[in-house]
């Protein structure tokens, strides 16, 4: 009995040895991946910084609004409606990139295309939808306290 327990702790060590080393691998494997894409880029292309300073500017203004509900709303879908047009935008900048860019980032798949425009907008997304749900919890406890209070003064009316 002994000797089947010992085989069977060898053979699970065995296995979470060898997942352990996959992980590291695969680990390994994402990283130069990320590497490989991050020196493949020309950063200092002039479109490249106008990009990278409308999502700043977008976040900036997302960040600022932050009060004003409507506001946030419109950029909410403005933003999502942005990532929903990517592929098209991608396919229209893989045809014209001869005219702003040194050379053609856009793949069929649109990986460049989701990874610096749709990724950074779904950031911004989820920021405003966080804020929004922080803004609607407030909203809750003001109304829950509003009434608590009306309660209390209906309440404090009978007993006079």
């Amino acid at each position: 009995m002994q000797s089947v327990l010992n085989a069977q702790m060898d053979q699970m060590a065995d296995l979470v040895q060898k997942l352990g080393t996959e992980l590291r691998s695969g680990i390994r494997h994402v990283y130069e991946n990320l590497m490989g894409f991050f020196h493949a880029i020309d950063w200092k292309e002039p479109w490249l910084i106008c990009l990278f300073s409308f999502h700043a500017l977008f976040l900036l203004v997302a960040f600022t609004s932050r009060k004003n509900i409507n506001l946030q709303m419109s950029l909410f879908l403005l933003a999502l409606g942005g990532v929903y047009l990517a592929e098209r935008l991608n396919g229209f900048l893989a045809g014209n990139w001869t005219s702003f860019a040194g050379q053609n980032y856009f793949d069929t798949q649109g990986l460049f295309l989701s990874v610096l425009w749709s990724g950074p907008l779904l950031v911004i997304v989820i920021l405003i939808l966080v804020n929004n749900l922080f803004s609607l919890c407030q909203l809750i406890v003001g109304w829950k306290r509003a009434e608590l209070r009306h309660r209390a003064r209906v309440a404090i009316t009978k007993e006079d």
